[in-house]
């Protein structure tokens, strides 16, 4: 599977227009259940902002999935604008979501185009851009007394994994390129695991 443009780490830009202040956030995604994890850390860190709209967009191979929400703004003001400046990048894996504070004087339709789409702008930038390999996890269960064993598959491997112990068992998620999946995968069969 092709590289994909994302972007580095998280990067954020401030638009004002008319008294209104439109904070602007970008991330680079995994996959599309992180978004719901970073639209609530904005949420946190904005819990009087009258609006918080934004867009994803994940491309596989010639799919692509995206979202692009108004969150009460009028119909296709604020989503669609922030997606388009995604594109207009090339960027994959990426939320853009931009807080929106009311400065008394409205906007018009035309006027809330413009600032979302400017928001989005400020937040992506090429200095940001990196192309990357497909990423993917795996995930599998595995009892104590094989524990040792995964382990050392892990260290002699030096694989990117995350572990849960659980009550009888512990449960592992490995990040790895995309195309070496089914080579990773195989080192792991002969153990005693359950792949999820």
């Amino acid at each position: 599977m092709a590289k994909y443009k994302t972007i580095k780490k998280k990067s954020q830009g401030l638009y004002k227009e008319k008294g209104s202040k439109f904070f602007a956030y970008a991330f680079q995604l995994q996959e599309k259940e992180d978004v719901k994890q970073y639209l609530e850390q904005i949420k946190e860190e904005h819990p009087k902002a009258r609006h918080i709209c934004y867009a994803f967009l994940i491309k596989e191979g010639n799919e692509e999935y995206y979202i692009a929400n108004d969150d009460g703004e009028p119909n296709n003001s604020a989503g669609m604008p922030i997606l388009g400046q995604i594109r207009s990048n090339g960027l994959s894996h990426v939320l853009v979501a931009v807080v929106r504070y009311f400065g008394g004087t409205k906007l018009g339709i035309g006027g809330l185009i413009t600032a979302y789409k400017e928001s989005a702008a400020l937040c992506l930038t090429e200095d940001n851009f990196i192309e990357v390999e497909p990423q993917t996890n795996i995930t599998f269960t595995s009892n104590y007394e094989t524990m040792g064993l995964v382990l050392a598959v892990i260290d002699k491997n030096n694989l990117d994994a995350k572990i849960e112990h659980l009550e009888n068992r512990a449960s592992f998620q490995i990040t790895t390129e995309l195309e070496h999946k089914e080579s990773i995968i195989a080192l792991f069969e002969r153990l005693e695991i359950t792949f999820t």
